[in-house]
């Protein structure tokens, strides 16, 4: 009775399944006290207490019987196991490794077998138990394109997550790296997009697409809509043209045309610039890259050319001594490059001098502050020294004549 052949159990099988299905599942759950009690009901039921666990097994599901699915199952729970436990072991030992080296790229890649490489893993896993089951061309197709989808994925995020860390890393370097790496958001965006489109077309062309085609339809497409959206690609390639030639960066002091502020954010289309009076101006990329824009940033001295004028009554040895005074004047402050002082010619209501600096400090405020000062200790000095500041004025004569000339004159005439 216990070397019935698998022949002679196919009867048994197709007429009472359901029996034992039924004692079969009791048998995997019961514990092993009570096992003997369910083969008793067997013989009780089916006749064939012997037989009913390998009619179980042999029972076919998907085209795949109880035994193969359990098998699929074994390799799945056994790829999750070793990949949590010796993956694990292993990724603790890759960080004490990376922490003790000053480089920030073993990092990247004990972040990168953290974040994608275990995930593969587990998705093997479940793939190899797929290989072992058999099943129909249709199912398998299912399967295949929904690994590839995943597999994809997973390779797509491992591109872009190079690209990001390659371009934030090199920004990183420079000077004002944080600055730069806020500017490169968008070419960043731009740089993921494009990969993404390649993947799509590499998963539709695995998939059985004719690529050729989509890549035709897309092309006209794209003639379209590049026709209908000039004004969005005109701004788009400015601002290729801002981000690799940087006329100005975020937190740069610009003028053009008749607007001046300190630039914000730089986007894909617009560029926000924060006005000196608190007003946030947007502005197109293409406008700014046609514009004549004035960048502050590089300046490292500001020239200052102010201009003076005094009374005509002034004394000569005091004209001739406000140059050397002015001069020592500005020399008395920090950050401040006296050039030149002259006196400079007559005015029509002064006797005007020409002075020429330079502060040593791109900054516009710091540019008033001394201005002021300098006034303030010119205006003391002139005090002190009485000279006077002119300001516009006219002189008018008024001459007398003798009356009995004008009659004396009349009568002659």
């Amino acid at each position: 009775m216990f070397a019935l052949s698998y022949k002679n159990r196919i009867p048994s099988i197709s007429k009472d399944r359901h029996r034992y299905v039924f004692y079969g599942f009791l048998t995997l759950v019961s514990p092993p006290g009570y096992r003997y009690a369910v083969n008793f009901a067997g013989v009780l039921f089916t006749k064939n207490c012997n037989c009913y666990m390998y009619s179980f097994l042999d029972v076919r599901f998907l085209d795949n019987t109880v035994k193969d699915w359990g098998i699929a199952l074994a390799i799945v729970l056994g790829t999750f196991i070793i990949v949590a436990i010796g993956g694990t072991a292993l990724l603790n030992r890759l960080k004490r490794a990376a922490s003790r080296t000053e480089n920030h790229y073993d990092d990247i890649v004990v972040l990168a077998v953290e974040k994608f490489v275990f995930p593969l893993l587990y998705i093997g896993g479940v793939y190899m138990a797929f290989s072992y089951l058999s099943f129909s061309a249709r199912i398998n197709k299912g399967i295949h394109a929904g690994l590839l989808l995943v597999y994809t994925y997973f390779i797509l995020r491992i591109i872009t997550s190079i690209i990001q860390y390659m371009v934030t890393s090199f920004l990183s370097k420079q000077e004002g790296g944080d600055t730069k790496k806020k500017q490169a958001k968008g070419f960043i965006i731009i740089a993921k997009f494009i990969v993404w489109v390649l993947g799509f077309v590499f998963v539709l062309d695995n998939m059985g697409f004719n690529v050729s085609a989509i890549i035709a339809g897309l092309g006209v497409g794209g003639i379209a809509i590049a026709l209908a959206a000039q004004t969005v690609l005109g701004d788009l390639f400015a601002y290729f043209i801002i981000f690799f030639d940087r006329p100005f960066e975020i937190g740069d002091f610009i003028v053009f045309d008749t607007e001046t502020g300190v630039v914000e954010y730089i986007g894909v289309k617009s560029t926000r610039i924060r006005t000196l009076n608190g007003q946030l101006l947007i502005c197109s990329n293409k406008d700014l890259t046609n514009a004549r824009v004035n960048n502050y940033r590089n300046m490292v001295k500001r020239r200052v050319v102010f201009k003076i004028g005094i009374e005509y009554s002034t004394p000569s040895d005091m004209v001739a001594a406000v140059p050397e005074m002015v001069k020592t004047i500005v020399t008395s402050h920090e950050k401040v490059e006296f050039d030149r002082g002259h006196f400079s010619g007559f005015g029509d209501s002064s006797l005007n001098f020409e002075f020429v600096y330079y502060i040593l400090a791109p900054e516009y405020a710091t540019y008033m502050d001394i201005q002021q000062s300098i006034n303030l200790k010119l205006l003391r000095e002139f005090e002190e020294k009485k000279i006077a500041f002119a300001f516009p004025s006219r002189t008018l004569y008024v001459q007398n004549l003798n009356s009995s000339s004008e009659s004396t004159g009349l009568m002659a005439d």
